[in-house]
């Protein structure tokens, strides 16, 4: 597919081939790094750990679609979090001094790779989605100052385009696609006339199970992957992507002010982010499930992997449905101390 697809090129691009000899070669000339490579799943990049028995290492090669600038934009920010010493992945620079080297299939970079255990594999509990919440706003509140040109480059996974998922709602199973449609039309008329006026940065963007590293004893988040999707945005919608994944199906609303109440201890937010918080969240859900429906069709051999959190997504929409949003929003001003 091309730029005629309606996830644009960066979402519709399939990754270059990159094996492991050309991988084992590029680690050796490039950075000096020789070890025991092994191949790990991506949405659009090509990423191989590399096991050097000292320490281990990702080396990452750039979607064909990915601009050098957007690749730059991810560098920096990892660059300028640096000092702040969260738990995300280090650049190691080359043997050259550059952050990056360029070989035929694209351009490379050499991460470290953080070791722990995935949240995906973690059972869902109210100290880890507090440790989440925690993280979310230290992240954020670490980004607040990072600028760079690139930061405005649109991404359907960025929440603040869910109005433009409209074309991809045939493609969600029909036994969902009234709760996709009721959520992009709650979208379009409580948060889209008002996203331009709300305190916008750089954000991670995508907080998902797949992407934090939690402690041996599944309590605490000890590390946080994968900046492919960093964008400026509200960063109420970075709030909003984070916190879908830590919504208790069981107990949406309280799952949902545990969360709230943990963000806004480190990062207090105004009225009107914590009033779309609800519709931002279901956001969420919405474009998970258009563009993993939409993608597993045209890619059924990646299928596993382009699904893996529908079922999570599924739940949520049916939850929220039963729920009184205006009662939810002021629940959700009270753990944020606005009333």
């Amino acid at each position: 597919m091309t730029d005629a697809s309606p996830l644009g090129a960066i979402l519709s691009t399939e990754p270059s081939i990159f094996g492991e000899a050309a991988a084992r070669d590029a680690a050796r000339r490039f950075w000096g790094i020789e070890g025991r490579f092994t191949s790990l799943t991506s949405e659009r990049d090509v990423n191989w750990r590399i096991e050097t028995g000292v320490e281990n290492f990702v080396l990452k090669l750039a979607n064909p679609a990915e601009s050098a600038e957007v690749t730059d934009f991810q560098i920096k920010a990892l660059l300028h979090l640096e000092p702040a010493r969260l738990p995300v992945p280090r650049v190691v620079r080359a043997l050259d001094g550059e952050t990056e080297a360029s070989v035929p299939e694209g351009r490379l970079r050499l991460l470290t790779y953080l070791e722990g255990e995935m949240l995906f594999r973690a059972e869902p509990s109210a100290p880890l989605r507090r440790s989440v919440a925690r993280m979310n706003a230290a992240l954020t509140a670490a980004l607040a100052g990072f600028a760079h040109p690139a930061a405005g480059h649109v991404l359907q996974w960025d929440i603040q385009n869910a109005a433009k998922l409209a074309p991809l709602l045939p493609d969600v199973p029909e036994e969902l696609r009234p709760l996709a449609t009721s959520a992009l039309r709650r979208f379009e008329a409580e948060a889209l006339p008002v996203l331009a006026d709300l305190p916008r940065q750089v954000c991670h963007a995508d907080l998902n199970p797949h992407n934090v590293v939690v402690s041996a004893d599944l309590r605490e988040v000890t590390g946080v992957l994968d900046f492919g999707d960093l964008v400026k945005t509200p960063r109420a919608c970075d709030l909003g992507v984070a916190a879908a994944y830590q919504v208790d199906p069981e107990a949406p609303a309280e799952s949902l002010e545990s969360y709230v109440r943990a963000y806004t201890e480190i990062l207090p937010l105004s009225e009107i982010e914590v009033r779309l918080i609800p519709v931002l969240t279901e956001a969420r859900w919405l474009t998970t499930l258009c563009i993993a429906a939409h993608r597993a069709k045209r890619q059924p051999e990646n299928a596993a992997y382009i699904l893996r959190n529908v079922p999570l997504t599924r739940a949520g929409l049916l939850a929220f449905a039963q729920l009184d949003r205006n009662a939810l929003q002021e629940r959700l001003l009270a753990v944020a101390r606005l009333t």
